[in-house]
């Protein structure tokens, strides 16, 4: 069966059997019987159990062989030592599509990674796909199919147009509680578990085609695959449906050895939230911040610009909102003389006009001063969305409700309201109305924060310009071995790629450098080269600024004799006179294989202080001209980048072409595991790498 119809299968059966069910609404097994009783679904539904024929009114069989028919899907409800068995007879049925709802696998450690093996394997000898294990199966409110023993389905199911796909079951449960809560209507909750063979990106990309999905937010606890991440990313984006996600381990230290700084600073998860950017996904915090930006997304359009105006009843809350908003890089700009004009009209002395506008305790005697000033910042053309800070107004709730209902129905930008210790059934009311409203001050800033860098990204990808090739699929054959590549095969490399390199000659005898130098012109530098000493300088190995024949000859011997002394062991091939570039801003570019995304791009302030700031971004490739834009944007570093002390400015666009020339280099060369440009000098047109380390598969 092709995949599509096995996820069709898996999320819209037309008929299911559950294996091992129970005629105890109140255990696992027989609570999903009650709550697909209850909410009426349409499908034709099994029961596997000798001990019955008939469960809540549906048919029960002693085993798989005796149903009536094959059903589209199938739930394995056993304990994990049997479930293997269960796959097998489901699969000798022609069942194609099962969920396992059994614990006891992988995450039990070696004896249930053992079990899962053999469940996926018999699966695989049927051409079954598999949903799970450790799962607690899947709602689909719009085929009112709760097939879930998860307690978010004690109540019934309530379609919306939010997907939300989960690792975790049981956080999974308390998001999607808190969902609906807040009047966020799932149309689906999937658990994927333990994902021995479906994942949360396989299932992202099914419910992306269901046009009555609009937002897909996913919890994520670990990724395999990235690149069939990456792609669900593409397909939400074209599609125009917002991804949000929320994936833990932000602190975890990648585990992987490097010689290169790329590989070095390329944790799991900075790479991850780079790749997400790249890709317009909105990364959440935490659960409450998935849910304000969830919130954000179905009720708001999509912020055009980033000028954000905040009103407020309480200068306090409108400081420390300004300050949130910059801390998210958000712009608070100063209103027009125009709209702080009107707005002077129309508050009292105390108030203030700027951004915030604070209505002081105005709002108390009259709310309409609410609704007027939010009228006015949305007229101003600096604002491209609003945030309204309220708190209590019990008294006039229902009235205030009304002039917010009205504010939405007539101005196109988006805006947010936090209303703190409000009345929930008058925001009951406006979320009803389409109205986002967030619970805390920050979690309205985020909302407003998440359509803002949405819009952003739409943008950038909408006009990015065609790239030279299709995303690599990430590697799947570990690398066992690895080999320094000689610097002036890397150079060649690195030219016949685009890339600029300073110009560098090999010298195997203190008359070669010389006569190298004078090839070269003075100033020059003398680096060992050695395929065992990747980092020279530590090994003593560089000698810069030499003006002369005779400064090069005695920088030959110093180099080598530092070289051995350092690792007597070390072979070596001589040493690279190297010409003198001018000093500019020190950068870094860099390439490295990840094991989840492939190879991945990196860029960032470079030299002495890469290890120490760590300010760089990441980016697989293909990498467009607009990409690399955004990648140098996302730095820290800007006040560096536009020139300090006496500095020249950085060429962005001369950096952001070398990056795409780095996005290609790594497409046509995938034996290529490590790359470090350091540093790299950007100015004047240029952008020179001064120093480089490649490392190469050496089994490729």
């Amino acid at each position: 069966m092709p995949l599509i119809e096995s996820l069709r299968a898996l999320l819209c059966p037309e008929s299911l059997v559950i294996v091992g069910a129970s005629a105890d609404p109140n255990k696992v097994n027989g609570r999903p019987i009650r709550n697909l009783l209850r909410d009426g679904y349409a499908g034709r539904v099994y029961l596997v159990n000798p001990k019955y024929s008939d469960i809540m009114g549906f048919p029960c069989f002693p085993d798989v062989a005796s149903l009536p028919e094959v059903p589209e899907l199938g739930v394995v409800g056993v304990a994990a030592e049997g479930a293997s068995e269960v796959v097998a007879a489901l699969g000798r049925k022609g069942v194609k599509t099962a969920i396992v709802w059994s614990a006891g696998f992988a995450e039990m450690g070696a004896a249930g990674r053992d079990l899962e093996d053999k469940l996926t394997a018999t699966a695989r000898a049927h051409g079954m796909r598999l949903c799970g294990p450790n799962t607690l199966g899947l709602t689909n409110a719009f085929a009112r199919m709760p097939l879930t023993f998860s307690q978010y389905a004690d109540t019934p199911l309530q379609p919306g147009p939010v997907a939300f796909v989960s690792q975790s079951g049981a956080f999974g449960t308390a998001v999607a509680t808190a969902a609906r809560s807040r009047g966020i209507g799932l149309g689906y909750f999937v658990s994927t578990g333990n994902q021995a063979d479906i994942s949360v990106a396989t299932v992202i990309d099914a419910v992306l085609d269901d046009s009555r999905i609009a937002v897909v937010v996913a919890y994520l606890e670990g990724l395999r695959d990235g690149h069939e991440f990456v792609l669900a990313a593409r397909k939400a984006m074209a599609l125009g449906k917002p991804l949000v996600v929320v994936k833990v381990g932000r602190h975890a230290a990648g585990s992987r050895a490097a010689n290169s700084h790329t590989g070095s600073l390329a944790g799991d998860d900075a790479v991850f939230d780079s790749v997400m950017r790249q890709h317009g996904v909105l990364r959440a915090d935490n659960e409450a911040h998935a849910l304000d930006l969830t919130a954000a997304l179905i009720n708001c359009s999509v912020a055009e610009a980033d000028g954000v105006g905040l009103i407020t009843v309480s200068g306090g809350a409108g400081a420390m909102m300004a300050d949130m908003a910059e801390e998210l890089g958000l712009s608070v700009p100063v209103l027009g003389s125009d709209t702080q004009s009107r707005l002077a009209g129309l508050l009292r002395g105390f108030a203030s006009t700027g951004n915030p506008v604070d209505v002081t305790g105005q709002s108390i005697e009259d709310v309409t001063i609410l609704s007027r000033s939010l009228d006015l910042l949305m007229e101003d053309p600096t604002v491209a969305i609003c945030v309204m800070w309220v708190q209590l107004l019990h008294g006039k709730a229902e009235q205030l409700a009304n002039l917010l209902i009205d504010c939405k129905r007539k101005t196109t930008k988006p805006f947010v309201l936090c209303w703190l210790n409000s009345p929930a059934a008058t925001v009951r009311r406006l979320r009803e109305a389409g109205i986002c409203v967030a619970d805390s001050t920050l979690g309205g800033i985020q909302a407003a924060a998440g359509l803002i860098e949405y819009g952003r990204a739409r943008k950038r990808l909408a006009s990015r310009e065609t790239v030279s090739a299709a995303a690599p699929r990430a590697p799947r054959r570990s690398i066992t071995a690895t080999e320094n590549v000689a610097s002036m095969v890397a150079a060649r490399l690195l030219a016949d790629g685009g890339l600029t390199v300073a110009a560098a000659r090999l010298a195997t005898s203190a008359e070669a450098a010389a006569d190298a130098a004078l090839g070269l012109g003075f100033p020059v530098a003398v680096k060992i080269e050695s395929a065992d000493l990747p980092h020279k300088t530590e090994a003593g190995g560089v000698c810069l600024n030499l003006a002369d024949a005779g400064a090069v000859k005695q920088a030959y011997s110093r180099v080598l004799a530092a070289a051995k002394a350092y690792k007597p062991s070390a072979r070596i091939d001589g040493v690279l006179v190297q010409a003198m570039e001018p000093a500019a801003t020190e950068l870094v570019l860099g390439l490295h294989r990840d094991p989840a995304f492939g190879p991945v791009l990196m860029v960032g302030l470079g030299g002495i202080f890469i290890e120490a700031l760590k300010d760089v971004v990441f980016a697989v490739p293909p990498v467009s001209l607009a990409d690399a834009h955004a990648m140098i944007g996302r730095l820290r570093c800007q006040t560096v980048l536009d020139g300090i002390r006496g500095q020249r400015p950085v060429d962005r666009e001369s950096l952001a072409r070398a990056l795409c020339a780095l996005s290609d280099l790594a497409l046509r060369h995938p034996e290529i595991v490590e790359l470090d440009l350091n540093p790299v000098f950007g100015s004047s047109g240029r952008t020179v790498a001064v120093d480089w380390l490649m490392v190469r598969d050496a089994h490729a």
